[in-house]
């Protein structure tokens, strides 16, 4: 699976190392990902995402089901690659 959040859409940046003498040598800059489990009251069952931190401030801010519909809606996402745990 890609490194993208499902909620925000980050990806990985691609940057410059630059050292002392200025010499620039490219580098990754990842995003701060991880899998976590939430509780999908709307349709009463457990779901898994892949998010990132800001994703996660996010549904704390507008809740699950805001932040799936609105990650949806900008194409981060789709209901098919959701899983659905139980």
């Amino acid at each position: 699976m890609a490194k993208i959040c499902q909620i925000t859409g980050k990806k990985a940046m691609i940057g410059c190392n630059v050292s002392h003498s200025k010499r620039h040598t490219k580098r990754h800059f990842d995003v701060n990902l991880f899998s976590k489990k939430f509780y999908y009251v709307e349709q009463d069952c457990w779901i898994s995402l892949s998010i990132s931190a800001n994703g996660l401030r996010v549904i704390n801010k507008m809740g699950l089901d805001a932040a799936l519909k609105q990650a949806v809606a900008k194409g981060y996402c789709e209901w098919k690659n959701i899983k659905v745990i139980g």
